[in-house]
């Protein structure tokens, strides 16, 4: 009897990890064919909403657009990831869908510049909210021997939704004036994702004894009693909590660094992707949008296979290793990329490169993270590592269009840029322990 209710125990966990997998997968899916979106029609939409003399500064304006997002991301997120210790990841990861399906279609309706960078900055708010809660659940019900490739898939599926993004570019792009309009009306249906998450999904076993604990020890301190360390961790401010603990510190403040490293190597170099293969394209006398288009899909599905890649390496050589991997090989990715090709065709390569290390190393946030903190504060660690680079990482993509413009040139910019991934390098070994195949810590 004891076996059959083993059995029974691990079954109802493994299909709970499942049906968890599946909705943030989708949740996921969407912010990346979101944020792609961006990347793929915001040029295009400030030709139109721009007066005609401010064009010659577009790079600057579109550097707006993603810095706008990139705030609105990390104010999003962290507020999101410091709610979800506190009342549930399944309750945040529903709010912060709704508010980025919203306003994301608003998007679709900006009749002007000003109002494209506030719905940005909102659509950024939900955009972030979703990332913490979604990977503390999954990493949560998942065992940790598969672990790193389950959530390595599941990071994964922000490629797909970009990848997703390129096709639909592709079709809907030559539909003529406002066409950018409508890949920010299909980012509204993940509205309905919410049905599912509400009726399927459960917030993890291990969050809910965490629950139990802080709750017991706010009660104990409102009687008066005394309480032991723990309780006393349990019964102040996460953030707190995690700043005046000396080990939970140093990581944090190391793998902040670290996660600085990953965006802003993202957001102020790999995002020029297409804009750059344009350039080059039209150089050699072809259409410039569709080359910019196809470099950004070709980009995206390299990061797929980055991303599933970096989940195998953890599993196989341990996280640390595999990071220092990614790192070492990204500035030379982006160095080949933006300063070696001039040819459209074997830039579509260096591309595909490209993704697979910058936007592929993602993975390492979302497998090494929830593995360095205790439950009770471990949604708000990932989100202010995470999410709260994003807040210096945002100066990246006007940096780099500041340096675009005044240089003339975007590939002297990102090139520049890149040089970051030393900084990730240096840190990586110092960040903390080794986690390969351990327990999450309670």
């Amino acid at each position: 009897m004891d076996v059959a209710r083993t059995s029974a125990g691990s079954e109802a966990t493994a299909d709970a990890g499942r049906k968890a997998l599946f909705g943030v997968a989708a949740g996921w899916l969407f912010d990346g064919y979101e944020t792609y979106s961006l990347i793929l029609v915001g040029a295009i939409a400030l030709r139109e909403l721009l007066p005609a003399d401010q064009l010659s500064q577009l790079p600057l304006y579109f550097a707006g657009l993603l810095a706008a997002t990139l705030f609105g991301w990390a104010t999003g997120g962290l507020i999101s990831g410091i709610l979800a210790d506190y009342i549930g990841r399944k309750r945040m990861l529903m709010l912060t869908i709704l508010c980025y399906a919203a306003f994301t279609g608003l998007s679709a309706l900006a009749p002007s510049y000003g109002s494209l960078l506030v719905f940005r900055f909102l659509t950024g708010l939900g955009l972030g909210g979703e990332w913490g809660p979604g990977a503390a659940l999954v990493g949560e019900l998942w065992p940790p021997a598969q672990r790193g490739r389950v959530v390595a898939a599941l990071q994964s599926v922000f490629g797909v939704g970009s990848v997703l993004a390129a096709v639909l570019w592709l079709v809907v792009g030559p539909l003529g004036e406002g066409a950018w309009r409508y890949m920010f009306v299909v980012g509204v249906l993940p509205a309905l994702l919410v049905l599912y998450i509400r009726r399927g999904l459960e917030d993890p076993a291990l969050w809910l004894a965490a629950r139990q604990r802080r709750r017991a020890a706010l009660e104990r301190a409102a009687a008066g009693q005394a309480l032991s360390a723990e309780e006393q961790h349990l019964v102040r401010f996460t953030l707190a909590h995690l700043f005046a603990a000396p080990e939970l510190r140093r990581r944090l403040v190391l793998l902040f660094l670290m996660s600085l490293t990953t965006i802003v190597g993202y957001w102020a170099v790999s995002t020029w992707i297409p804009q750059y293969a344009g350039e080059v394209a039209a150089r050699a006398g072809r259409d410039a949008q569709q080359w910019g288009a196809m470099a950004g899909m070709v980009s995206m599905l390299g990061s797929i296979v980055g991303y599933l890649t970096m989940g195998y390496l953890f599993d196989a050589w341990g996280r640390k290793p595999t990071i220092a991997l990614y790192y070492a090989a990204s500035l030379p990715a982006a160095l080949i990329f933006f300063l070696a090709v001039r040819d459209p065709v074997p830039l579509l390569a260096a591309a595909a490169v490209n993704g697979f290390f910058v936007t592929g190393q993602f993975t390492w946030m979302a497998v090494y993270l929830p593995e360095l903190f205790p439950t009770a504060v471990r949604a708000s660690a990932m989100s202010f590592i995470f999410n709260g680079a994003r807040y210096i990482a945002a100066f990246g993509p006007l940096c780099a269009g500041w340096v675009a413009e005044s240089l003339g040139g975007i590939s002297v910019a990102a090139a520049s840029i890149s040089l970051i991934y030393l900084l990730g390098l240096a840190v990586t070994p110092f960040a903390g322990p080794e986690t390969k195949g351990q327990p999450l810590p309670e």
